[in-house]
């Protein structure tokens, strides 16, 4: 499958190949051997903001260690922005929303900031969150976070005029 991964390729096809992503991830638990070797990836699913319908897209991620609730300028326990405070106990999951670098966001990121009500599939747990976008200190600390784990996502932000969004997801009850 390598050879059909180069976004520059003419006929190079996303959808199809988060599709075989996609169903690799779920079959495997997370495990990817033939599609995205060694990768660490998440399954985010939104809701269309036009059709309602869900759409599932994988995604790099981190995570920063902040309980779900709370935000790095907040870490006293109290709920953030969203009013809710998650009950899992996992770290909140930070995405990047490049888009490989094009100049507009992906639709993945339109369908959260019309509804941030999304769910997230890591490895082989499922759970509903809360998507909000980073700001200012927090988000500069967070994309530092992605380009030290991700380095290929490290010229992204560079190559386009837009600010690419750093995405917060934090798990709900």
């Amino acid at each position: 499958m390598a050879d059909t991964q180069d976004p520059r390729r003419p006929g190079f096809d996303i959808g199809a190949v988060n599709q075989t992503v996609i169903a690799e991830y779920r079959a495997t638990g997370g495990a990817l051997e033939k599609t995205l070797p060694g990768s660490r990836l998440v399954l985010l699913t939104t809701t269309g903001r036009r059709s309602g319908r869900e759409h599932t897209t994988p995604l790099g991620y981190v995570t920063d260690g902040i309980p779900a609730g709370e935000s790095q300028a907040d870490s006293t326990g109290q709920a953030d922005s969203t009013g809710q405070a998650g009950a899992s106990g996992r770290g909140r999951i930070i995405v990047f929303a490049s888009n490989m670098a094009a100049p507009e966001h992906p639709d993945w990121y339109r369908n959260l900031t019309a509804n941030p009500k999304v769910t997230v599939e890591l490895g082989v747990d499922r759970f509903p969150a809360v998507a909000s976008t980073a700001t200012g200190a927090e988000r500069e600390r967070l994309y530092q976070a992605l380009v030290e784990t991700m380095p290929g996502i490290r010229g992204h932000q560079e190559q386009v005029a837009r600010e690419i969004p750093v995405v917060v997801l934090a798990a709900q009850s």
